[in-house]
């Protein structure tokens, strides 16, 4: 049995805290980010990792990862090895040098590809045919530590990257119990990253969400499919004279369907029938799937055409994400 201090944040951390509490192994207690406000009404909430190991009956930190006092808290914990899944926090050289079987990181790619705050936003953007997870020893490097354990997973071609973490998730938390196991069995030998095929994934901004229509349309998928859920995708409405859009209003665009069969729309064109909304790109139309005006829920991409009158008169030439950014 390894003693450890399971450090973690959002949700696609918890499934690793669930399985490591059903194992072999003692968590004696769970580091996790303060809480912070969060969703629309801006209330302070705890985090999904929190909440779990509240409900497990687990000692929770909050502190940042610094300054005598934790170092000594640490200490007295007297852990063998700290799972890091998601935390949000850099750790110092004496934070690191403490567990004797060290910092385990748990990271959503195979490395070196991908390191960094999104790996699996940057995946599915760069359209990587197949990602995976990655277990290795925290260092003082943005994921450069030596690599204990990898597991592969297949992108699936209409994988968001909410589906892609959900799956990476799950199998990367039993690739942590099995490198844990490991490393207790000293039956596992830590390797040295490649020095090759390094790729850098750093957080995905709103700006970097903007669909741009003049890109092709594999591109506009991938970039739809990428930040769906987070930060989501969006465009802006043209000038309008109608009462149910703001000039320049954002419009949110939930993942599209590639439509090569249609060519005859201008990038940012929309054309909107009946049963769907196809928009041009510089290739071939996407259809629209969801979308989420302001102030209101996901909706149909029909049923907001219908309810856009201001938007969808005559036959103009509307375009998306005309304006000035």
């Amino acid at each position: 049995m390894v003693r450890l201090l399971f450090a973690g944040t959002p949700e696609p951390a918890v499934p690793s805290l669930r399985v490591l509490l059903a194992s072999r192994h003692e968590v004696v207690a769970v580091l996790t980010r303060a809480d912070a406000p969060a969703g629309r009404g801006r209330r302070v909430v705890p985090n999904p990792v929190r909440l779990a190991a509240e409900e497990a009956g687990i000692p929770v930190l909050t502190e940042r990862p610094r300054g005598e006092e934790f170092l000594a808290r640490l200490r007295e914990l007297d852990v063998d090895a700290a799972p890091v899944v998601a935390y949000g926090h850099l750790l110092r050289p004496d934070v690191l040098a403490i567990p004797r079987l060290g910092w385990v990181n748990l990271h959503f790619s195979v490395l070196p590809a991908w390191r960094g705050a999104a790996p699996v936003q940057h995946a599915v953007l760069a359209g990587d045919e197949v990602t995976g997870a990655t277990t290795f020893l925290l260092d003082e490097g943005m994921d450069t530590g030596p690599v204990l354990g990898t597991a592969t997973e297949t992108i699936r071609p209409r994988d968001t990257s909410g589906d892609l973490l959900g799956r990476l998730a799950t199998s990367g938390a039993d690739l942590l119990v099995a490198t844990l196991d490991a490393l207790e069995d000293g039956t596992l030998a830590p390797q040295p990253q490649p020095a090759d095929g390094a790729s850098l994934a750093p957080k995905v901004t709103t700006d970097d969400a903007r669909v741009r229509w003049d890109d092709p349309a594999l591109a506009v998928d991938r970039r739809v499919r990428a930040v769906t859920p987070a930060p989501g995708a969006w465009t802006t409405l043209p000038p309008t004279s109608g009462p149910d859009a703001a000039p320049g209003a954002r419009l949110g665009i939930g993942p599209v369907t590639p439509r090569p069969d249609v060519t005859d729309l201008a990038p940012g064109q929309v054309r909107a029938g009946k049963k769907e909304v196809l928009v041009g790109t510089a290739t071939h139309a996407v259809a629209l799937g969801q979308v989420q005006p302001v102030g209101k829920k996901p909706m149909a991409a029909a049923d907001w055409a219908r309810g856009a009158r201001g938007l969808f008169t005559g036959d103009a030439d509307l375009r998306l994400g005309q304006d000035a950014r």
